[in-house]
């Protein structure tokens, strides 16, 4: 066998990455290292088609009804975030105009908010929601450290209560801090954290609550001001005086628009702080969240670091340093852009899109609805109680294979027998694109309906992860 003959049919080692002949340019190599950076320059146009091709591998974003994260914007955003792409948040003294503007963003959505004194409120913006709601949580912390040092008391055991159906930030807010998560179960008669049996968790060493606007698992909002009831009942038997986070990732950005009498909001008296993300219900794409306090009081000066960077004294909050500012500029495009009436707009057709969706899906035989996408536009089902030769997880490996990511996955833990499957509605996801979701949905479920026999299974599976 030659020695090219050779080469060209023995299987390229893992470690490596080939290149074709038609991309390279004369006198770049045809193979690169993948773990190691290559010794020699390449061409940026080779280099381009290289990581275009690779990405090319990833899902259509667009298909991805697993994630909330936004997944488009206008021509003008996009011109918006190529012009501003260079610009580093943080460096508020070689940037001014966009640190102005970040100001503006999180002020309007301190007013969106209801904050009772527009000068009397402190917030800032974040990589995404994640940070902000390590923000609110430090914040909480801290507070309790500061009342319990000046009454003499212990600082040790913080705990914070949450609904077991809370997003994995708050789990690691827990670990990272050193603060004992206290998860209140969710069951059949309490899908959310809704205040029952709230006094059985709440003591002395509780920096506070966490009420979800938005259940990633379901979509179902937590009944904030229920919530706060419960703990004017407890603070009038007990004592303990324990305020409220709102973790508005998604419905912070949704219910001022499309529900606005729902009272979750600084309105309510407890909540101490509220973080939403911009690049969820924000409409903006990754990379911005906000966080907002109801007065400077309750937001810790310790939690505020002035640093001479650049030339200038710059307080900053927050637990990232260096990060993007064109997001920020994204966010007040989309405020300026879109206004209130935009905003209700765009977040009410994609509700409108969630229940057609549900409604439909929801009228199946095999499905019965956990949620129906009208809180924020996303939606739940599980598999009726009659025996199949199928699941949840056999639909989503159908859907999958058609480009759509719908997931299936367990409820958390008390529930954990539970299986539902997800839908999250975006902006981009028209009534047209849901009726061909529909159509592939319903041929897949013939399809699974039509066996005669369970799919083979060899191991167990691994579920989506929240």
């Amino acid at each position: 066998m030659s020695e090219m003959y050779r080469n060209a049919v023995e299987k390229p080692s893992s470690d490596e990455l080939q290149i074709s002949p038609v991309f390279a340019q004369p006198g770049e190599a045809t193979s690169l290292p993948k773990f190691s950076i290559p010794q020699n320059m390449m061409s940026g146009d080779t280099a381009y088609q290289i990581v275009h091709d690779e990405a090319m591998l990833d899902g259509n974003s667009r298909l991805n009804l697993a994630t909330f994260v936004s997944t488009w914007m206008d021509d003008n955003a996009q011109k918006l975030y190529a012009e501003s792409a260079d610009k580093n948040m943080i460096d508020k003294d070689e940037y001014p105009a966009t640190a102005t503007i970040e100001d503006r963003c999180w002020r309007m959505i301190a007013d969106l908010w209801n904050v009772p004194d527009p000068a009397d409120t402190i917030g800032t913006s974040t990589i995404g929601s994640s940070e902000a709601c390590m923000l609110g949580g430090l914040a909480l912390k801290r507070l309790w450290q500061e009342r319990r040092r000046a009454e003499g008391k212990s600082t040790e055991k913080p705990n914070l209560i949450l609904s077991a159906g809370v997003q994995v930030v708050w789990e690691k807010f827990c670990n990272y801090w050193d603060v004992e998560a206290r998860y209140v179960p969710v069951t059949e008669d309490h899908l959310v954290l809704d205040g029952f049996e709230l006094e059985n968790y709440v003591d002395e060493n509780t920096i506070g609550v966490v009420a979800i606007l938005g259940q990633t698992y379901t979509g179902l909002y937590e009944p904030v001001k229920e919530i706060a009831a419960k703990l004017d009942e407890i603070q009038e038997a007990t004592g303990f005086d324990v305020k409220i986070h709102v973790d508005g990732a998604s419905g912070g950005m949704v219910a001022p628009f499309c529900q606005p009498d729902l009272e979750w909001d600084f309105k309510v008296k407890r909540v101490n702080s509220i973080s939403t993300s911009g690049h969820k219900y924000g409409l903006v794409y990754p990379g911005v969240g906000w966080v907002v306090w109801r007065t400077k009081a309750v937001c810790p000066e310790s939690l505020i670091f002035h640093v001479s960077y650049l030339g200038g004294d710059m307080p900053t909050l927050a637990l990232n340093f260096s990060r993007p500012g064109s997001q920020v500029l994204l966010q007040y495009y989309q405020f300026l852009r879109l206004g209130r009436e935009g905003y209700r707009m765009v977040q009410q057709g994609s509700i409108d899109v969630a229940t057609y969706l549900s409604s439909a899906i929801g009228a199946m035989a095999p499905f019965e609805l956990v949620s129906r996408g009208d809180t924020i536009p996303v939606f739940a089902w599980r598999m009726t109680k009659a025996h199949r030769n199928w699941d949840l997880y056999d639909l989503a490996d159908r859907l999958r294979m058609r480009g759509w990511l719908v997931p299936a996955y367990p409820m958390p833990d008390d529930l954990s027998n539970m299986v539902v499957q997800r839908i999250v509605v975006r902006l981009g996801l028209s009534q047209d694109l849901a009726a061909l979701l529909l159509d592939a949905l319903k041929e897949e479920v013939e399809f699974l309906e039509n066996l005669d026999a369970p799919i083979p299974r060899e191991k167990k599976r691994h579920t989506f992860a929240h």
